[in-house]
């Protein structure tokens, strides 16, 4: 396991809901509902996506796979000067179930557009999103035809196991995009996904991320990178621009957060969890990291809505005439 399995783990599509919309040029449809990212994937044709607060359009085509950050709504449009137009944009609200809206069900000559809204939960995956741009753009540098064809099939297929498939894909899409970004060369890449790479950081971070609860102290760490202590602080704070002993206790606390949320649990049992022996010791680092106590936490993680704790999804399916 390594920082990005773990940062992606609580961002999973689960009971996506689709719904399909046949619209004539000029055509926007507007995402709102919150969602920390949006996943968007045109089938056939193309558009331009429109981000929130005045962010640069960028364009998508078939064979582009896109995602937005949230929760800031944005427009995805025929022409970036639709999405300006009064009365023309009609409103997606992600959450809500779709309406399919006639049409023949032929996607000829028309823009088919598949967007999976993720409602992230939890404060691990959510490092990942703060490090990504508004908009991210990915080219398909293979032949994803077969894959994009087989996706509509599904789409237009009443099967039993249907939603787990589409889930599943797109999943799948998701974590392939955001895995392409970062190895392009445009990307602001973290530090930790840099240092996944290095032949002795990136050992020790992903033991760290195996095993949180483990005593790990310096010269452990530098064992599982196979260097010396001196050398493998010193290379990790060039690279990470922080000691490995403050990494790991900021790691811990990222978990604790989330662990805090489930059902039933103490702070106790999330202490033994992330490596602390006692509850008071526990709580002093992740009032001294987090700036609150753990049981303030938890308080405040228990009175969100249910919607804002979801890690669903809801799809939409746009096909829209050209």
């Amino acid at each position: 396991m390594d920082p990005f399995d773990d940062l992606l783990r609580g961002v999973r599509a689960n009971g996506a809901l689709f719904g399909g919309s046949v619209l004539s040029p000029p055509w926007a449809l507007r995402f709102t509902g919150d969602a920390y990212l949006t996943l968007c994937v045109p089938l056939r044709g193309e558009g331009w996506i429109v981000p929130g607060g005045g962010g640069e359009p960028r364009r998508i085509r078939v064979g582009d796979g896109a995602i937005v950050r949230g929760p800031e709504p944005f427009v995805f449009t025929d022409d970036p000067a639709s999405a300006a137009r009064p009365g023309l944009t009609r409103e997606i609200r992600c959450g809500e179930p779709g309406a399919r809206e006639g049409g023949d069900g032929s996607t000829d000559g028309r823009t088919v557009l598949m967007a999976g809204a993720y409602r992230v939960r939890g404060e691990v995956p959510r490092r990942l999103l703060r490090v990504l741009p508004p908009v991210v753009v990915v080219p398909d540098d293979e032949d994803c035809s077969g894959m994009r064809a087989y996706l509509e099939a599904q789409l237009a297929a009443v099967r039993p196991g249907r939603q787990i498939v589409v889930d599943r894909l797109l999943d799948w899409l998701l974590v392939c995009t955001l895995r392409d970004w970062f190895d392009r060369p445009e990307a602001a890449r973290p530090a930790w996904y840099r240092a996944l790479g290095d032949d002795a950081v990136g050992p020790a971070l992903r033991a760290m991320h195996d095993e949180p609860g483990r005593p790990w102290t310096l010269a452990s760490l530098a064992a599982e990178a196979g260097v010396s202590r001196s050398t493998f602080a010193k290379r990790f704070n060039d690279l990470l621009a922080e000691p490995p002993l403050a990494y790991l206790t900021e790691w811990r606390m990222a978990l604790a957060a989330d662990l805090l949320a489930e059902p039933g649990a103490t702070i106790a049992g999330v202490a033994r969890r992330v490596g602390y022996a006692d509850a008071f010791g526990f709580s002093a680092a992740f009032k001294r990291v987090r700036g609150t106590s753990p049981s303030a936490h938890r308080a405040a993680v228990t009175a969100m809505p249910a919607a804002a704790l979801s890690g669903s999804l809801v799809g939409v399916a746009a096909e829209v005439e050209q």
